[in-house]
């Protein structure tokens, strides 16, 4: 037995030591929580008296969502602990939130939360200053929502998975991922003799306008009227580059129905209206659900991956309750769940929801998660989204669906006459490059000659959102010098089948024609795309802009890191706590070893 005074000594140390990590484990406030699934709950509970509480949302997520995670959320203990007695959410149309939240604010109506807003929203909003940031120094109650967050990667197929300002503060986190890509109907493909297509190029194939205009195979949306769908349309840009993204943009548009909703879009191709539509990827596996025929495609190396937002307005009367509504959503307990029930088929943002019970049972979406982890996607600029998004959407109304018909009609000659031997290679790459360059016209700001060109959609971006007469003059603007083109090409379609030779320049733009492509089961176009970063004519400002160029034929890899030194100095602590007990540990193993050795019977 060794002498009681080597004792004391050791017992000290190792009082410190465990001490020292009971105080990392203890980084947040609250201890002995009665909720083993949240327990942050008493905590939060304790910070305010207000019980009977309503809280309102805004949300892009359809009724099936909103309906499900207000029953669950009403259910649970954190609505019943804090007295939540309603959740409110509004589904309003993206454009219109900023002026919704001044209205309701001015008739003293508080609107509490964000709750599945794409990160372009998001972060308009955000650039508006609408957001409160997740600050638990300043507001306690942002502890809970910390201790959920640490729980999710900070990137996921290289896309973020919350965002911070400039000093730090969390603005957003997303609550669930959605990926971009198209739903083919293997029966509807077969019935028309249609290969199955693998990227966005292969659905400006002229194989899909075969039974123009008569039978469209291609569903999309209205873009003015589907977020998802405007994602879809920036992803093609973004990795396609300005000029050969809205040739494919066009093309496609051309062989496609036009929808007025992404949900219409899906309905279409689910019934065999359509061989393919564009769609959320949870919108493909809800067709694979209904309908075996179905599969939803993302195209390799040539999409993104979302985490839809929810975030704390600072027009919020709750603060409290907003801060447990978030913690919950993130919860593998909580809000994750709604991704899990077969009618909504999304993918949870948080691992640990597929370690439940019911997580277990959904096999399929974990597989779906895993494989993200090593999904090639784009880059993608969400800053450079926001400052041209009004300008995308509302060039593509104009030119692409108020003017769809005589698009539609054109292009149905054209390829028609190329299928069909009449018109050579040449003159076909020659003619759909002339049908979707971008518009020169009359800028209303400035009165000069100026093209559509990706610097004039980031100036004239914000004036479309805010200034009436400029949106009605671009509108009419852009769509009746669309319909003069496709009359034009009309023109030079006769020209092509009377034999004349292909011209050398089109408009402004050199042209060069190009010997075809590597042949693969699509037979698709291949024009060398004009160089990004070309001023308009008349605009002297200099927009420095950074976007990814490199073709999407060879993406970098992107995979999952694992948690970042950006996260939060939280999840470095709660890091560093399993090793420092580990050392505490075998510090006073040693510490006995050597004094029992020594020690004196």
């Amino acid at each position: 037995m060794f002498k009681l005074k080597y004792f004391t000594p050791i017992l000290l140390i190792a009082t410190l030591l465990l001490a020292s990590c009971n105080q990392l484990e203890s980084q947040y406030p609250w201890s002995s929580p009665s909720s083993e699934k949240f327990p942050w709950l008493d905590y939060l509970a304790n910070l305010t008296s207000e019980r009977n509480v309503e809280l309102i949302a805004l949300t892009r997520h359809e009724q099936s969502i909103q309906s499900l995670a207000r029953t669950l959320f009403l259910n649970s203990e954190v609505a019943r602990k804090l007295g939540i007695t309603n959740i409110r959410f509004l589904y309003v149309p993206a454009e219109l939130w900023p002026s919704y939240i001044e209205k309701a604010s001015k008739q003293g109506v508080s609107i509490d939360l964000v709750y599945g807003a794409g990160p372009t929203l998001a972060n308009y909003l955000d650039e508006l200053g609408y957001l409160m940031p997740i600050n638990p120094a300043k507001r306690p109650e942002h502890y809970a929502i910390i201790y959920e967050l640490n729980k999710l990667p900070a990137k996921i197929a290289g896309a973020d998975t919350y965002k911070k300002d400039s000093e730090g503060n969390i603005k957003w986190i997303g609550e669930g991922l959605s990926g971009f890509g198209f739903t083919v109907n293997y029966d509807t493909l077969s019935k028309y003799g249609l290969p199955k297509p693998k990227t966005w190029e292969d659905l400006a194939s002229p194989v899909y306008a075969r039974y123009l205009p008569d039978t469209p195979l291609i569903g999309t949306a209205d873009p003015t009227m589907s977020t998802s769908n405007t994602r879809i349309f920036e992803i093609i840009l973004q990795a396609k580059g300005w000029s050969e993204g809205w040739r494919i943009l066009t093309l496609m548009a051309a062989n496609a129905r036009i929808y007025p909703g992404s949900g219409d879009a899906r309905d279409a191709v689910i019934r065999g209206d359509v061989a393919v539509a564009t769609t959320i990827d949870f919108y493909g596996y809800m067709a694979m659900n209904v309908n075996p025929d179905c599969e939803y495609i993302a195209p390799e190396g040539e999409t993104m991956v979302n985490a839809d937002a929810v975030a704390i307005l600072n027009t919020t009367k709750h603060p409290v309750h907003a801060a447990a509504f978030i913690a919950w959503a993130l919860s593998e307990f909580g809000g994750q769940q709604v991704w899990l029930d077969k009618d909504i088929n999304r993918i949870p943002v948080n691992p640990n929801t597929f370690n439940t019970p019911e997580g277990q049972q959904r096999p399929d979406l974990k597989q779906s998660y895993d494989q993200l982890k090593t999904f090639r996607g784009i880059e993608f600029n969400e800053t450079l989204s926001t400052m041209w998004v009004n300008a995308v959407v509302y060039y593509f109304k104009a030119t692409l669906v108020d003017a769809h018909d005589d698009l539609q009609a054109v292009w149905a000659r054209v390829a028609g006459a190329y299928l069909d031997g009449r018109i050579s290679r040449d003159w076909f790459d020659y003619l759909t490059l002339e049908l979707s360059k971008p518009l020169r016209f009359k800028d209303p700001v400035t009165g000069s000659n100026v093209e559509f060109t990706q610097e004039y959609a980031v100036y004239i971006n914000k004036k479309l959102a805010e200034e009436a007469s400029t949106y009605q003059a671009l509108m009419t603007a852009w769509s009746s010098g669309a319909r003069d083109r496709y009359r034009s090409v009309l023109s030079l379609l006769e020209r092509a089948l009377r034999g004349e030779p292909v011209p050398t320049t089109i408009t402004g733009t050199m042209f060069t024609t190009s010997t075809a492509s590597t042949s693969t089961s699509i037979p698709v176009t291949h024009v060398e795309s004009t160089t990004i970063g070309s001023t308009a004519s008349s605009t002297t400002t200099q927009l420095p802009i950074t976007v990814n160029t490199t073709p999407a034929s060879s993406p970098s890899t992107t995979v999952i890191p694992s948690l970042s030194t950006t996260q939060s100095t939280a999840s470095t602590a709660l890091s560093q706590t399993t090793v420092i007990l580990l050392a505490a540990s075998l510090i006073i193993i040693a510490l006995i070893i050597v004094v029992v050795r020594r020690g004196k019977p």
